[in-house]
């Protein structure tokens, strides 16, 4: 019996669905072949994996789709060229190869090309060999089978530096070279992931915490969850289970044993969003630090600048931004720029966390961003490490060897050749965007900002819109999105709180000035109708909002790591009034 709507439609149905499929696996022979634990990127590609090679999946996450390191990554999807620089050709060729299986197959309606200048600042030698390294990485991108999807390298005088992005400092380098790398919507990709694997049959439940899991001597055989939208307890069979949690791995792990455990180390990075008028380019910039490396991306709108790479163990839900990172941040990147930018500029922050595999090394710069998977246990596998870009590698692996010992033949994965929700029939949907705003009366510019968004998928936005037209009008302080998104985003998408739709269903949070706290009432009001909130519980969700934004506030002008993380703490996540 398919209990998942036909479209991979997330809505209160659909959850409520696979919630009764899920508890019906303690009844004899309804168990799961696999049950993943950990909806980010890996959790939810590991569900798209399984499920396309014909095994019954559930997967479960304690918070939101994306909710931790997924949703707060630098929006890009590359191989890496410091990780060329360290001589680690294995990670940059396959990460290169699925950075154009993304761009040219996979989601072609999210992902796209961005240009980046490599500035050079000596001469003579520097362009040579920087210039051989960036030679290197268009080379092995060819090489991958697939669509490389973006245009080659392109050296450039100081002058055409200059030109390109006039708001350099004239005396900041001598040159530069300009490479293609991909981006996309991190948090937007992940929805429409777990979408996809809801589409082709998996149950998909977030808001639902492991507490425990299931044993039978050694084996692990499912686990014990709780629903934390109603305070319900059940336990799930699965046959395999997949422990997808990042940097919760550890911490997941040893609810089953200490034995042969992976080693997860958390890194923080953080980002600032500034409005694109700040400063004059036409491509991103990617500057060298003494620690690390500095991104300048474009977004919409917007710069992405960043990031940090510092040791982090505090509170693994909430990292913090403080404002030795923020200073850190401004400093390195107005070392380059005419006119430096100040606190006034920044329109948001967000700070992530780096699941890295733990080593001898001290720096988390070094630590390794390849992935490992385990059997620590019978019936339990764990993966960890790893990059954005190479996750759906990572999933296929993780499937691989949770499915090894099996005692029917399972398929090989197959999800090269599986385009997410919104991508087949992107291209024609996008050539047609004039006629489609015609028909619809909506301006052809909001057609194509919801292409970009929701790709073929875009007429069951524009539904929403027929049938209550004033839910085409923006939402408040929020421009770029419109009011039937945070309707669809509960509707279609699996969004259960404010919260959701205001970091990760849109990314409100850090593109607008007051960071969503304008947008909330609404947001409360549209959400709220779709999933039969009382006005009571509307409240409660604009204020718990409020407080969220405040507190983030508040930590970003701590001194510190330590009391940025006690400000931000001061805000407990929502939970739903009963």
């Amino acid at each position: 019996m398919k209990t998942i709507p036909d479209g991979g439609v997330l809505g209160p149905n659909a959850r409520e669905a696979s919630i009764q499929r899920l508890k019906a696996t303690t009844e004899p022979g309804q168990e799961l072949d696999i049950l993943i634990v950990g909806g980010g990127i890996v959790g939810t590609g590991a569900a798209l994996d399984a499920v396309t090679r014909g095994l019954s999946v559930g997967i479960v996450e304690a918070n939101d789709w994306a909710a931790g390191t997924s949703s707060r990554s630098s929006k890009l999807i590359h191989g890496g060229l410091r990780y060329l620089e360290m001589l680690d050709f294995a990670l940059v060729k396959e990460a290169l190869q699925e950075r154009g299986l993304l761009l040219s197959e996979l989601a072609p309606h999210l992902a796209r090309p961005v240009p980046f200048l490599y500035p050079l600042t000596k001469p003579f030698f520097e362009r040579p060999y920087v210039g051989a390294g960036i030679a290197l990485y268009d080379a092995m991108s060819v090489s991958s089978g697939h669509s490389r999807g973006v245009p080659f390298h392109k050296h450039l005088s100081r002058r055409g530096t200059l030109r390109a992005a006039p708001s350099l400092k004239d005396d900041a380098f001598v040159g530069s070279i300009r490479y293609y790398d991909g981006q996309v919507d991190d948090a937007k990709y992940c929805a429409n992931l777990i979408r996809t694997a809801a589409h082709y049959g998996a149950h998909a439940v977030n808001q639902m915490a492991v507490v425990d899991f299931l044993r039978e001597g050694e084996r692990v055989v499912g686990a014990k969850v709780v629903n934390h939208e109603d305070g319900t307890q059940f336990n799930i069979r699965a046959k395999q289970v997949i422990n997808a949690t990042g940097v919760w791995t550890d911490e997941t792990q040893a609810m089953v044993t200490d034995r042969g455990q992976l080693k997860v180390r958390a890194s923080k990075g953080i980002h600032l969003v500034v409005p694109r008028d700040r400063f004059q380019s036409t491509v991103g910039l990617i500057l060298r630090t003494e620690k690390s490396v500095l991104f300048v991306i474009p977004w919409g709108r917007h710069w992405i600048i960043g990031t940090t790479d510092t040791d982090w163990n505090l509170d693994k839900a909430h990292p913090a931004a403080s404002s030795k990172d923020i200073d850190y941040v401004l400093e390195h990147v107005n070392k380059v720029l005419k006119r430096p930018l100040t606190r006034e500029d920044v329109e948001g922050v967000y700070a992530g966390l780096r699941p890295l595999l733990a080593g001898e090394n001290d720096s988390t710069a070094k630590l390794s961003r390849e992935h490992v998977v385990a059997h620590p246990v019978p019936g339990l596998v764990v993966v960890a490490g790893g990059k954005w870009t190479t996750y759906r590698v990572m999933a296929k692996d993780a499937v691989d060897e949770a499915t090894r010992t099996m005692d029917e033949r399972v398929p090989p994965s197959c999800t090269e050749t599986i385009p997410l929700l919104g991508a087949s029939g992107f291209k024609a949907a996008w050539n047609r965007r004039n006629r489609t705003a015609e028909e619809s009366g909506v301006h052809v510019a909001r057609i194509e900002h919801l292409l970009n968004r929701y790709g073929a998928m875009t007429p069951e936005v524009l539904s929403i819109i027929a049938e209550k037209p004033e839910l085409a009008e923006p939402l408040p302080g929020a421009d770029d999105y419109l009011q039937a998104e945070a309707v669809y985003a509960a509707s279609h998408e699996g969004a259960r709180h404010v919260t959701d739709v205001l970091t990760r269903r849109t990314r409100i949070s850090i593109e607008a000035w007051d960071r969503g706290v304008s947008a909330a009432p609404v947001v409360a009001k549209l959400v709220g109708d779709v999933l039969g909130w009382s006005e009571a519980q509307r409240e409660s969700e604009v204020r718990n909002y409020i407080a969220r934004v405040e507190a983030e506030r508040l930590s970003q002008q701590q001194p510190d790591d330590e009391s940025a993380d006690a400000a931000r703490l001061g805000v407990e996540d929502i939970v739903p009034l009963r």
